[in-house]
């Protein structure tokens, strides 16, 4: 495993190119297994293809692109069960970066 280098994940798609891949390849296939699979599918394929990792004072963020929610076109889904769909697939790419970089994530206050 590559060590992690929070200066150079500033360029990360240069530097930790297969780690990012691995992260949201776990996080897409741990959703799978635990959500509607077309509803994981869209969220993957209209939302977080253009979603954006961070590493900022300690800590991984994902960013997502403007109006996430107003993406998701080929299910019909309740904007709830999106958005809290949404949310958890996020939290679950947090998680899997900081399992694939192997860094701990900051204590909860």
């Amino acid at each position: 495993m590559t060590e992690f280098d929070p200066e150079q994940f500033e360029d990360k798609y240069a530097n930790y190119f297969p780690e990012l891949q691995r992260a949201y390849k776990n996080a897409f296939e741990a959703m799978n297994d635990r959500y509607d699979s077309e509803l994981v599918h869209a969220i993957d394929q209209q939302v977080l293809n253009e979603s954006e990792p961070f590493y900022e004072d300690g800590a991984f963020r994902v960013e997502l692109p403007p109006e996430p929610t107003d993406r998701v076109t080929t299910v019909v889904v309740d904007d709830e069960k999106l958005e809290r769909t949404l949310e958890v697939y996020v939290d679950e790419i947090e998680s899997e970066l900081y399992a694939v970089f192997d860094v701990e994530p900051p204590a909860s206050e």
